[in-house]
């Protein structure tokens, strides 16, 4: 693809060739104020093919890209193919020329003929990723609790065993609990091996802004995982006594009782003033099992966003409540195949003709999809128009989902 940006020269848009694959995922450093390290190169090729990179050619230079790495994720329903959406970047000097339109352009167009219904990402700017069709579509928690008020309401009986291991065990162990709890969860993505060696388990000294090493810790039930944590300690004392964070990166539990003792169990590390952890669900059940949930001091701010790259296709993966039915007319300039009406009913999804229930943009539908807005909220915000009486009720009852959605990591 090439795109003319001043006269007599132009850009070309193309995937990347594997020898191109470095200076592919180069525009994004900058801004991030470091160059990667070779190591850190040699890692992304283990989890990213140079064919997923859409990069901007000015002559031989990389000056824009925007990648993709192939997930699967859950969404109401279980777990469909995604396209995690990363390195999103160009350089300062080819700004405002469109690079970056036609460079998501092409990327939702590769999603979509890998088969991938939706696209998923983290954004840096809000207003960025609205124009090609993305909506917020989760919440995400931030805590930081005082280990005085981590009493729980209730006693919950120890019946895990808590043992520290190395990487190589945690690989398979940590593994087979993430994998149990993901494809019940709305928002959680597939993990390939390569995955968890160099993203969740690697431990890069340069990359602990302060803290220590990382701590990988195996909950166990009659011998078998159901419960791991990765945490650290960032150390502090003050006029002798300790002022020292725990900082968590995850801690996930097989059930409600797995997840109560691994919290119990960094709740109570000695020689630690406070508890951190950045990515936590919206309503993650410590919000009730605490006896001061207010002492979490919970922020909340926007989590993953969502596009539907095929709109049909979504909506036939999803589940949907019974008895209800639901003609929606979608708008969609920037992906224009997914233009049409579309009728749900009875769980089942199909093009449709004739008049609408609601009319909404596709960036809106995504905030929906997943369950964590309503159409009331959107509608409210003057964003849906509603062309039947009831109709925003009967989405909202239709859409409804018992779990909110959560990406435990940022990509």
């Amino acid at each position: 693809m090439l795109l003319e940006y001043a006269p007599g020269m132009s850009i070309d848009i193309r995937t990347c060739k594997e020898d191109e694959f470095a200076a592919g995922i180069s525009p994004i450093w900058q801004y991030f104020s470091e160059e990667p390290k070779e190591e850190i190169v040699e890692n992304f090729r283990r989890i990213l093919p140079a064919g997923r990179i859409n990069a901007a050619f000015d002559g031989d230079q990389v000056v824009g890209s925007a990648s993709a790495y192939s997930f699967r994720m859950t969404i109401p329903g279980g777990p469909v193919p995604t396209a995690g959406i990363t390195l999103v970047g160009v350089r300062p000097t080819h700004r405002r020329q469109g690079i970056l339109s036609k460079l998501m352009k092409q990327l939702l167009e590769g999603a979509h003929e890998h088969g991938e219904p939706i696209a998923a990402l983290w954004v840096a700017e809000e207003t960025i990723y609205g124009r090609f069709g993305c909506g917020i579509c989760s919440i995400n928690g931030e805590i930081r609790i005082d280990r005085a008020h981590t009493h729980y309401r209730k006693h919950w009986e120890q019946a895990l065993v808590a043992r520290q291991v190395e990487s190589k065990e945690a690989l398979d162990s940590f593994r087979s609990v993430y994998e149990q709890v993901a494809p019940r969860s709305p928002g959680m993505l597939s993990r390939t091996r390569d995955w968890w060696e160099i993203r969740q388990l690697f431990d890069d000294p340069s990359a602990r802004h302060g803290a220590g090493p990382l701590q990988r810790v195996l909950f166990e039930r009659e011998g078998k995982p159901a419960g791991y944590a990765l945490y650290s300690h960032h150390t502090e004392f003050v006029e002798g006594r300790s002022n020292s964070t725990l900082e968590v990166r995850e801690a996930i539990g097989v059930d409600t009782a797995a997840t109560a003792e691994v919290w119990r169990y960094l709740f109570d590390i000695d020689l630690i003033a406070q508890i951190h952890a950045e990515y936590m669900p919206i309503d993650h059940p410590l919000f009730f099992m605490l006896a001061e949930p207010r002492r979490l001091r919970l922020r909340a701010q926007d989590g993953i966003w969502l596009r539907l790259v095929d709109v049909e296709a979504a909506l036939r993966a999803r589940s949907f409540a019974a008895g209800e039915q639901l003609v929606l007319d979608v708008m969609d300039s920037f992906c224009p195949w997914n233009e049409s009406c579309y009728r749900i009913e009875e769980g089942e999804v199909s093009r449709a003709s004739g008049e609408a229930d609601l009319r909404l943009d596709v960036r809106e539908l995504a905030s929906v999809f997943m369950g964590a807005f309503s159409f009331s909220q959107l509608h409210r915000a003057g964003l849906i128009e509603e062309l039947r009486p009831g109709g925003i009720a009967c989405a909202d009852r239709l859409f409804a989902t018992p779990v909110a959605p959560w990406c435990p990591e940022m990509f």
